[in-house]
């Protein structure tokens, strides 16, 4: 995999990026007209045969969508990042070729790596470290990462994609036509979540801002086991470039190929659980990214956490309603749970007896399968049936027409990012199959 993933990058090497919001804008055009003409081609060979499926439909929108957002990066091609993370928002086509998104899209050419260090540093990258790889290590949806040395020390340095930062609000916009069309989202549900998007990429485009957070929680975190960070070189940063202690490790796939006994699977589950626990609960402020590409997993139990540039802060008035509803002590009292539900905006007032109905169901269902693994000391993550059952009840309330259908947003922007940081981490848990302490004391705030 890591092999396949370095040959992506050498081989699709970018020299330029579209930055004016009128050459995004006709790339997305482009790749808007493309997607329709899937859609012709599709209807057009659905009448000669009435039984045909989407897959093919649904394999080339994914191959033009995901072509033009990696060679545009930044927000769009991050949205598609967060998206792959999910495996009940997408079809399964573009989940697996969204993921690419993670740490292996087309990087910038050399020139323009060294051109970023002239605006910033007013060097050369060679001019400032003893060496610096023409190549990029890793190439994601904002930046791509290069390794350094000097004077015999290695460094990991990311450097931010040029335009990324101006663009976000514009490409947001444009990209929404596709979120319609691919996620059959409504207006309402967009527009509550995409300020909440956007201020957080707005946050994640901060290199200086994503030195700070790395310290601060890499600092807080520094007791947990099995578990270290990478010091941060605040001389050898700025704005658009960051630079840290190299890591070594593997990354989740790479590190499952090796075939690591349950004993080292179980060991750096629990220090992922007890990372993602500290923060929630005692920080109120959390690493919202947990892809693989942003853990470096260790033959001996122990991973390197990096990349703490999307870092949700949690309003303590909203931790206290949200932790509240899955507290697994209170889950099952009723009328605990119907006061949050209304705080959380899962119900309200106005609507009739029968949405109320309705999604008092689905919430305290959806709540109940979802906070399984705090009701015991211990949870099997390797529990292939759990996860089959969460990802059938997410298809459920997708096809639920009073769902999709409602003209008021269900729930709160604030939990976008926290329910994504949840699916990401019970992914990778799964995915090690772990089986680990998730015993929380839920202290009261």
């Amino acid at each position: 995999m890591a092999d396949e993933i370095k040959d992506t990058i050498q081989k699709k090497v970018q020299n330029s990026i579209p930055t004016s919001k009128v050459e995004r804008a006709t790339k997305f055009v482009q790749t808007g007209v493309k997607v329709g003409a899937n859609y012709v081609k599709h209807y057009a060979q659905k009448v000669m045969n009435p039984e045909l499926g989407k897959e093919e439909l649904d394999r080339a929108n994914a191959e033009d969508i995901y072509g033009a957002l990696s060679e545009l990066k930044g927000s769009a091609l991050k949205v598609a990042q967060m998206m792959s993370m999910d495996k009940n928002l997408l079809p399964q086509v573009y989940s697996d070729k969204f993921t690419m998104a993670q740490y292996s899209a087309p990087p910038l050419s050399y020139p323009l790596v060294v051109k970023t260090f002239q605006n910033y540093f007013q060097k050369s990258p060679t001019e400032i470290f003893d060496t610096f790889t023409k190549e990029a290590a890793n190439a994601a949806s904002i930046g791509q990462v290069h390794q350094a040395s000097k004077n015999g020390k290695k460094y990991a340095v990311k450097v931010q994609y040029p335009g990324v930062a101006e663009s976000i609000s514009s490409d947001l916009k444009m990209v929404k036509p596709f979120a319609k069309q691919i996620l059959g989202l409504q207006e309402k549900d967009l527009q509550m979540y995409m300020g909440e998007v956007e201020q957080m990429l707005i946050a994640e485009t901060d290199y200086e801002l994503e030195l700070k957070r790395g310290v601060e929680i890499s600092e807080a975190c520094a007791h947990i086991a099995n578990v270290d960070f990478p010091k941060y070189y605040a001389e050898y940063s700025s704005k658009r470039i960051l630079t840290m202690d190299w890591l070594v490790g593997q990354h989740l796939t790479e590190f499952l190929a090796t075939n690591p006994s349950q004993e080292v699977r179980n060991k750096i589950g629990q220090a992922l659980w007890d990372f993602y626990d500290y923060q929630m609960h005692e920080l109120l402020s959390v690493h919202a990214d947990p892809h693989p590409g942003n853990f470096l997993m260790r033959a001996d139990g122990t991973m390197g956490i990096i990349d703490f540039g999307c870092v949700k802060v949690i309003p303590l008035e909203y931790y206290c309603v949200h932790f509240k509803v899955i507290n697994p002590q209170v889950v099952d009292d009723d009328e605990v749970m119907m006061k949050a539900f209304y705080e959380l905006g899962f119900i309200y007032e106005d609507d009739s007896q029968a949405e109320k109905d309705l999604f008092v169901g689905i919430f305290r269902d959806m709540i109940r399968l979802t906070v399984s693994p705090f009701r015991n000391p211990t949870f099997d993550f390797g529990n292939d049936g759990y996860f089959k059952m969460l990802y059938d009840f997410g298809e459920k309330i997708a096809k639920t027409p009073e769902m999709k259908n409602s003209t008021k947003p269900r729930g709160s922007k604030e939990a976008l990012y926290l329910n994504r940081t949840y699916f990401g981490l019970y992914s990778m848990l799964n995915q090690l199959k772990a089986n680990i302490t998730t015993h929380t004391s839920w202290k009261q705030r």
